[in-house]
């Protein structure tokens, strides 16, 4: 489990294709503190260290993984947003996150609004009825809230977000452009719906 709430960026300098898609993220954690098979949420998927040096670990990058997340995110050069599992103790500073990304947002729209930033995202069909106002979302492994939704005609929902300095400035978030991918992952609630609203249809 996770928070959402990043505590570090890393790049990653290797990525190389084994069975799986198999990548060296350079990090800022004491890596001394991080256990071999410990998970890291890299810009909103959870993943496994396979191994670990000073300043950096490594990952296996399943072909599911890659299918559900931004394409393009895996490789040389790309910032991630890190973030460490949570422990029992810490505090939740934003809200439970599983590093489980349900579908692909698009920005749609930015702009300076006061010192922040507005972006509108556009989310697919498949999860426009579980992102509401008020609500939480993760994007790009970022707790947010939305601040407003609009559904469109196809199904698809805009949905608003106003990132302030703190927060782009301690993420990758402040690097998207109009026409970015990003991951999105719903709150849990909102999955459990789904999934409770799936089985009723199924039994219908």
């Amino acid at each position: 489990m996770f928070t959402g709430i990043i505590t570090d960026i890393g790049t990653i300098d290797h990525v190389e294709q084994r069975g799986d898609l198999h990548a060296r993220i350079r990090c800022g954690y004491d890596m001394a503190s991080v256990a071999i098979g410990a998970s890291i949420a890299c810009s909103g998927a959870c993943l496994t260290v396979t191994s670990k040096g000073d300043d950096w670990f490594t990952v296996d990058i399943s072909a599911e993984t890659v299918s559900k997340t931004s394409a393009g995110q895996w490789v040389q050069g790309t910032r991630l947003n890190l973030e460490r599992a949570l422990k029992i103790g810490d505090e939740l500073g934003g809200h439970i996150v599983t590093g489980h990304v349900d579908g692909m947002g698009i920005v749609a729209a930015r702009e300076a609004e006061g010192d922040s930033i507005r972006f509108t995202i556009s989310a697919p069909q498949a999860l426009a009825p579980y992102i509401a106002a008020k609500g939480s979302i993760t994007v790009e492994g970022v707790s947010l809230t939305v601040n407003s939704h609009a559904d469109q005609a196809d199904g698809s929902v805009h949905f608003g977000l106003n990132i302030i300095p703190h927060t782009w400035q301690m993420t990758t978030l402040g690097d998207l452009q109009v026409g970015d991918p990003v991951n999105l992952e719903i709150d849990v609630l909102a999955r459990y719906l789904m999934r409770m609203n799936e089985a009723k249809s199924l039994s219908m």
